[in-house]
């Protein structure tokens, strides 16, 4: 008890590591579940499988996401933010021993599953931690810190991975070594920050979430939460199978090339969701959904005219579209959902986001095993153009304020 008044003091005069500390930590563990992303194509060279397994190695860590934020997406609310950081930061030092172990797709799989694992604790726990550790007048600046720490770090893993397998003699190793450094720091990080919880319980039962959507959200969620499966879709195609779009279809195989080709995209989304405040999230969600459309455009043309400018330049305005569509969004339902039920329907719009993260790029890796890379990618794009466009021009046509009464 005593503790946790020292703590809450600590949180009113500022004698503390503050809500940057908790972005380093969410920025360090999110790096984690990107830092496989340009290494594919070697794994593939030394264990010898195909486009679709890739992809299914990828989706098995967002279906470890989705699976945690149904059983424990709301448990640091129960048992504290910092011991949760702390589990998150033990499972990401775990998945990066495996890829060091790695001998076959059996330790892949399991890296990434407690990549996903990570992932889903870090994205209720650390969000929340960065914005509790915030003064009333930091509220502003946490919540882009807590996103550009998201997205930020999302796009570092591969930036910093495809730098090291290109310039070092041990391409699958150092990345992994080096995480695991970070990974300490951050651990230590997350052991000196105070606990925001008042209450904290010591190991109560997991509850898993039913993931529902109020009556009250139900004019809002179709739309938001079919503009964040779009969004999330274009991430999900660069995280997976974008170096190896560059490296077989554009004969790009500078692994530092791929990897900041990947960050670009992360990059500009935390630049789009910097821009959603001054729109305001109803004229937010139309606009990025028209940018993600003319981003997926570029990825196409990109396909067709072999071009890695044309590549670059739809990573970045698709970043943008997403990242200013996908917070507008999370803005709407947020705000939509009633106080008592608001965490469960949070839950469900990522569900639905990272859904859109997994299902689609398998499509992509069993379409290129039967028509090749090239004509995969452009299937994909035309499918989520369409789906994008739709989102855009539903919320354009028709209010927030109408869509939210039709949910009542």
């Amino acid at each position: 008890m005593i503790a946790r008044k020292d703590a809450a003091g600590a949180r009113r005069t500022g004698s503390h590591p503050g809500y940057l500390a908790a972005a380093l930590v969410f920025a360090v563990g999110m790096a984690g579940t990107t830092l496989p992303t340009p290494l594919y194509g070697l794994y593939q060279e030394q264990i010898g499988f195909s486009e679709l397994m890739v992809t299914v190695v990828f989706a098995v860590y967002a279906v470890a996401v989705i699976a945690v934020l149904v059983l424990a997406g709301n448990y640091s609310d129960v048992v504290g933010r910092r011991p949760v950081l702390l589990v998150a930061m033990g499972l990401s030092a775990a998945s990066a021993g495996c890829f060091l172990l790695e001998a076959g797709l059996p330790l892949l799989f399991a890296g990434r599953v407690l990549s996903g694992g990570a992932a889903g604790l870090l994205s209720g726990a650390a969000t929340a931690a960065v914005l509790e550790l915030a003064g009333p007048e930091q509220k502003g600046r946490a919540s882009f810190a807590a996103t550009a720490a998201n997205m930020g770090g999302l796009g570092c893993g591969p930036l910093l991975s495809g730098v090291l397998a290109q310039y070092t003699s041990h391409p699958l190793a150092w990345p992994f070594w080096i995480h695991l450094g970070l990974v300490a720091v951050a651990a230590a990080v997350a052991w000196s920050l105070p606990e925001t919880v008042e209450h904290p319980r010591r190991r109560p039962p997991l509850r898993p979430q039913a993931l529902r959507v109020p009556p009250e959200v139900k004019g809002v969620f179709g739309t938001a939460a079919l503009a964040a499966f779009a969004g999330f879709s274009l991430l999900g195609l660069f995280t997976a199978v974008a170096p190896s779009f560059a490296a077989k279809t554009l004969g790009v195989t500078d692994h530092a090339v791929a990897g900041a080709v990947v960050f670009s995209v992360f990059a500009a989304s935390t630049a789009g969701q910097s821009l959603t405040q001054r729109l305001g999230a109803s004229r937010a969600l139309p606009a990025g959904c028209g940018v993600l459309v003319v981003g997926l455009a570029l990825v196409g043309s990109s396909l067709l005219a072999e071009s890695l400018a044309l590549l670059v330049l739809g990573a970045v305005c698709g970043g943008v579209g997403q990242g200013l569509a996908f917070r507008a969004a999370l803005t709407l339902v947020s705000g939509a959902a009633p106080a008592e039920h608001r965490g469960g329907t949070i839950s469900a719009f990522f569900t639905v986001a990272y859904l859109g993260i997994s299902v689609p790029v398998v499509g992509v890796g069993a379409l290129a095993v039967r028509l090749g890379l090239r004509t995969a990618g452009l299937v994909f794009a035309g499918c989520v153009i369409l789906l994008a466009a739709g989102a855009g021009l539903y919320t354009a046509l028709r209010p927030a304020g109408e869509r939210q009464a039709a949910g009542r």
